[in-house]
């Protein structure tokens, strides 16, 4: 028995009712066979010939999204829940690339030919939810149940090039050890190039599934090591051997943090693959994965100021240079990316807390207003006159505003400066 949510049973049984057959298949069978839970529920609708029609039936369900229909796949959203609906199919491959296949619907075809265009005996298992029977013509519980990751059809899988790092990445998730022929065609098909042929925002999504649900991601980036996939990874495959360990350390330690959002750790763990970099160097990494610029921005960001971070802990603290670095950076996640890399930075953290400025600077005592008030009209020398008093503040002088008033008339009698600009 495969336990899903009662919900279903309504939309299966209008299904029964239309004389459609529903098979529970792919990822949600898989991982509450490893005890996973999962809210992604893919259901294959056998005998019915066309979107259109279970596009009918569903309505009342939900909004039907049908986006996905190119690609075989309709999507409801019910509760928390999304369902992809596909209808047994077969593919030809017509063009290179992760979608360059003609898409014939088969609404006669039996289970297990149209399970064999798919990618991996684990995802090949079924559950039917009329006779309550698991179907499995590829042996994937065996598979799952000895840590062996097989691929279904050698000629199929070799058609869509983005199997391999979703090869990669279900190893790295679920502890797996990629079959020997399995392996073997991989390589083939890094040495072919195909890879080239996918979009980078593909790519990157496989990446992202390794960092983000492995419990230790170092066993994916090992694995496209030993395919020869680096050479896809913009300067990878000329680190040094100590800088890869460390750099696999530290995003093993990044995945265990329980504190920090999905955002944070795609940031770190990336931050820490590339410490070695230069900037130009992180931008060519960063640019092969995505065109986000504010991924590249705080990655660089955090490298610059790595070597500022450790040369705090190395001597006595000031509270100065505390107030400076948070000006730079998410002190936060410097001290994160400082303790996986080098095993450094949370010497400043109490401190840090202290001044309230983990994750933001100081906020400036004096302002652009308190200058009109004073009569000042406002002109470029504001912004000298405001970093200054800035600067002055993270040095101490003043701690309120009577006080930041007095340093500003100090400053101005002292510079014999008026009070129209």
């Amino acid at each position: 028995m495969i336990e899903y949510p009662n919900f279903l049973n309504k939309i299966f049984d209008k299904l029964d009712n239309n004389g459609a057959k529903s098979i529970i298949i792919g990822g949600f069978v898989r991982d509450y066979l490893l005890n996973i839970k999962s809210d992604d529920i893919d259901i294959e609708i056998y005998n019915i010939s066309s979107f259109e029609e279970l596009e009918y039936i569903l309505k009342e369900f939900g909004s039907v999204n049908s986006v996905g229909k190119s690609f075989g796949v309709c999507k409801l959203k019910v509760q928390n829940f999304t369902l992809d609906f596909t209808l047994p199919r077969t593919d030809s491959k017509i063009a290179s690339g992760h979608s360059g296949f003609d898409i014939k619907i088969q609404k006669n075809l039996d289970f297990v030919d149209a399970t064999r265009r798919r990618d991996f005996s684990m995802n090949a298992i079924g559950y039917d939810v009329v006779n309550k029977t698991i179907l499995d013509p590829f042996n994937g519980i065996n598979d799952l149940n000895e840590k062996n990751l097989k691929m279904v059809d050698a000629e199929t899988f070799v058609e869509d090039p983005l199997r391999v790092l979703r090869a990669v990445q279900f190893c790295s998730r679920f502890n797996l050890v990629m079959d020997k022929e399995l392996f073997v065609l991989c390589k083939s098909m890094i040495d072919d190039n195909l890879l080239s042929q996918l979009a980078k925002e593909r790519i990157y999504q496989e990446i992202k599934k390794n960092l983000l649900k492995s419990k230790k991601p170092s066993l994916g980036f090992e694995l496209l090591k030993k395919i020869g996939a680096l050479k896809y990874f913009s300067h990878l495959e000329f680190m040094q051997e100590d800088e890869w360990s460390r750099s696999m350390n530290a995003i093993d330690k990044i995945a265990r943090l329980k504190t920090t959002n999905k955002r944070d750790k795609e940031v770190l763990m990336l931050a820490s693959i590339c410490y070695i970099f230069s900037s130009s160097q992180i931008e060519d990494f960063i640019f092969v994965l995505s065109n986000d610029k504010s991924l590249l921005n705080t990655i660089i960001k955090l490298q610059d100021n790595l070597k500022t971070i450790i040369n705090i802990c190395s001597k006595e603290i000031k509270d100065y240079e505390l107030y400076k670095l948070a000006t730079k950076v998410n002190i936060e996640e410097l001290i994160l990316l400082s303790e996986a890399l080098f095993g450094v930075g949370n010497c400043i953290l109490i401190r840090v807390k202290e001044l309230n400025i983990l994750n933001k600077k100081i906020p400036h005592i004096l302002l652009g207003r308190d200058l009109i008030k004073l009569g000042m009209s406002p002109s470029s020398k504001f912004s000298i006159i405001l970093d200054l008093a800035y600067e002055a503040q993270m040095n101490g002088e003043f701690f309120s505003k009577d006080a930041a008033l007095r340093w500003l008339s100090n400053y101005l009698t002292t510079n014999n400066i008026h009070l129209s600009l």
